[in-house]
């Protein structure tokens, strides 16, 4: 029998050092309050973005294949279970970000790894920044491609890694980001990497996560909101934050999309996603394409908390995006402050390592377009209240 005291004692340090992370469930849909442990608090730390989890027109649209399709595909794609719908969300994802195809996933992080794998072999060469998400760092470990890793958003030190990779014969050499990054809520330079993969000969791949549903026209995502069509190789998203479903997909020329059908493995060996899910991501697309409505309120909340909260004298980084970390710098001040939180009614997490780097905690705070502005002066008095608690600000 597998001796279990030394993972105990290990969870016991991770609570000694700030890192445990505690699990809060919720009791009732996604929203801008929650029920948690019978308690109505505030949701700070969702990634829903625009309140789609919870909107009528998408869990209508869910019932409704429910009624027709059944409740799931029954097989994997490539035997029998490749819906027509399937190919309608496609197709819209396609349409919305302006690609000539795309391919759904079961999620994000499933499609990073595979995408990456499929792409890359021992002959190729990949470019990492530093502060990739983990969905990228373990699809590039699932390759024998050599790794370059750059720093953070330093397009001299890219530069400086692709001169080196020039004077190998590699077959392929891809230059991976995230568009948005989740913890710091900075963006990439990406037109800058754009004009360096055109240099040295190299594509291009952006994981969009955190930018579809908030960046560019209607939430286009990062491509759009630098313009840049055309010019950007791989583009990957999610349907999890702000389509507020589940899943990921890949979008990009028709020839890659038919490659990884023909070689990806969670596409050629897992089911895909419920007839449910798919057509409520459908219809999360269509109500971006008909609306920027909610965009724009998603940035404008951003705005008002980021004012106020810095007006406070708290810390809260260099974001670029509605991602508001809230700097506290110490691990188990993070989770204090939180807990303090959760005690005033607001619900929003401590993130500290391994997701963030050691001496970088932080309250990581996801502002939504369904929050108003007596929602977010509420949270302002409680960070206020506990900030001064905590000697964090005067």
């Amino acid at each position: 029998m597998f001796d279990y005291s030394q993972l105990v004692k290990e969870m016991e340090d991770l609570k000694n050092q700030g890192l445990y992370i505690y699990i809060r469930t919720l009791e009732g849909p996604q929203g801008s309050w929650l029920k948690i442990e019978g308690k109505k608090v505030l949701n700070l730390c969702s990634n829903n973005y625009l309140g789609f989890a919870d909107e009528p027109r998408l869990k209508e649209a869910a019932k409704m294949a429910i009624d027709y399709w059944g409740v799931g595909p029954g097989a994997v794609r490539t035997i029998a279970g490749s819906l027509k719908i399937h190919e309608e969300l496609e197709e819209a994802l396609a349409k919305f970000k302006g690609v000539e195809a795309a391919l759904f996933f079961q999620t994000g992080f499933i499609t990073n790894q595979a995408v990456i794998p499929t792409l890359l072999g021992p002959e190729d060469a990949v470019f990492s920044d530093e502060l990739n998400h983990a969905s990228i760092i373990d699809g590039i470990r699932l390759t024998k491609a050599k790794r370059y890793v750059y720093k953070h958003n330093d397009l001299d030190d890219l530069k400086a890694k692709l001169e080196e990779a020039s004077k190998e014969n590699f077959r392929r050499k891809l230059i991976v980001t995230d568009g948005v990054f989740s913890m710091d809520g900075d963006l990439a330079p990406l037109p800058g990497i754009v004009e360096l993969a055109e240099k040295y000969d190299a594509m291009v791949m952006v994981d969009d996560a955190h930018g579809e549903g908030v960046l560019g026209s209607h939430g286009r995502g990062i491509v759009d909101h630098f313009n840049l069509h055309g010019r950007v190789d791989i583009e990957v998203g999610t349907l999890s934050k702000a389509f507020g479903v589940v899943g990921g997909y890949v979008a990009g020329k028709k020839e890659l999309i038919d490659y990884l059908k023909q070689r990806s493995r969670p596409f050629l060996f897992s089911s895909p996603l419920s007839p449910a899910d798919t057509a409520a991501a459908l219809e999360a697309v269509k109500i971006l394409m008909e609306s920027d409505e909610r965009v724009k309120r998603l940035w404008d909340n951003a705005k008002y908390f980021k004012e106020k909260m810095n007006a406070l004298g708290f810390d809260t980084g260099h974001s670029e995006t509605p991602i508001t970390p809230v700097m506290l710098y110490d691990a188990k001040l993070a989770t204090e402050f939180s807990r303090r939180l959760f005690e005033e009614g607001v619900f929003a997490q401590a993130i500290g390592y391994p997701t963030v780097p050691k001496g970088k905690a932080r309250i990581r705070v996801m502002i939504s377009a369904v929050h108003t502005k007596d929602d977010l002066d509420f949270a302002i008095e409680k960070f206020e209240k506990v900030g001064k608690e905590l000697d964090v600000i005067k």
